[in-house]
């Protein structure tokens, strides 16, 4: 197939050109600076530039596809206060994409899966909506725009990313938590750390976009899981055997300050299963996962370093 990839300079898009392309697919790959076209020239993909702000951009690279992989998030103004500006405007990138996708197209959506609605036991199903009034919540506008191009002709499909998205060369939420507990010298958890997050190795969730266009039905809601639910306390104690320093609890009052922005996410508890994408899809993760990820060390090498940190 052709494939258009929004996003394909950044992290999981470093990953998911070079799984379509290995895949033989043909690829293209959006790029808003000198910089991201090499880098995508470099993993074998076509050039288009502009960015997801350019909807005639995106939609003339549609036009010329049989499916896209759109990744890209303007996370650059969501974390500086205009999350709202940020969802409105993945939600005009979608409709683009969409409206220049040929009928029978496949277009896989980014998604994340913090935020869903939970009963404190069982993980969250792909069938689990967002928990009103919370982070999932506020992303939803874009899933809904991408899943209601079923009734366009269109084989959308939403994948929904585990908060930590790791592997050599991450610089997340996993990296800047490195970060906070190198420079405070203790690793922290907020309250108890009993809540959960998810977790995938970054070749794993390319290659489960890979499917996702290929095989997954339309209107799939698929979970790029792999660890259904590590705690924040496991993590945080990886972190201070690593590095060397305490592991300590960080009282609910002092979470913000000491986590900054990430600590509103910390406390999340979000355990989720994969057994529908297994099922849909065939998918099945097959790299470290998380904590043995950290036991590799490459995120405690010297220039490894969190975006956000």
């Amino acid at each position: 197939m052709r494939v258009f990839v929004t996003g394909a300079s950044g992290w999981i898009g470093s990953a998911v050109v070079p799984e379509l392309v290995g895949a033989g697919h043909e690829v293209t790959g959006l790029a808003r600076s000198d910089a991201s076209a090499a880098a995508v020239e470099a993993r074998g993909a076509t050039v288009v530039r502009g960015s997801v702000e350019d909807l005639d951009v995106l939609r003339e690279a549609a036009v010329s596809a049989d499916a896209v992989v759109h990744l890209a998030f303007r996370h650059d103004i969501a974390f500086i206060g205009r999350f709202a500006e940020a969802v409105a405007s993945d939600v005009a990138a979608i409709e683009a994409l969409g409206s220049g996708l040929p009928s029978g197209g496949a277009i896989a959506v980014a998604a994340g899966i913090l935020g869903l609605a939970q009963d404190g036991v069982t993980p969250a199903t792909e069938r689990a909506l967002p928990a009103p009034g919370g982070v999932g919540e506020a992303r939803r506008p874009p899933n809904d725009a991408a899943l209601a191009l079923a009734e366009h002709g269109l084989r959308p499909s939403v994948v929904r990313l585990s908060p930590t998205v790791h592997g050599e060369g991450d610089g997340g939420f996993v990296s800047t938590l490195i970060d906070i507990a190198r420079k405070r010298g203790v690793s922290g958890y907020p309250g108890d750390g009993s809540s959960r997050w998810t977790a995938v190795h970054v070749r794993d969730a390319a290659r489960l976009f890979r499917l996702a266009i290929e095989v997954a039905p339309a209107g799939s809601v698929l979970h790029a899981v792999a660890d259904e639910g590590i705690s924040v306390r496991d993590i945080a104690e990886a972190i201070g055997r690593h590095l060397d320093v305490p592991v300590r609890s960080v009282p609910t009052e002092q979470v913000d300050e000491h986590f900054g922005f990430l600590g509103m996410f910390l406390g999340i508890d979000g355990p989720a299963s994969n057994t529908l994408t297994r099922e849909l899809t065939g998918w099945a993760p097959s790299e470290p996962g998380l904590l043995e990820d950290l036991d590799q060390r490459h995120y405690f090498a010297p220039g490894a370093g969190g975006k956000w940190g």
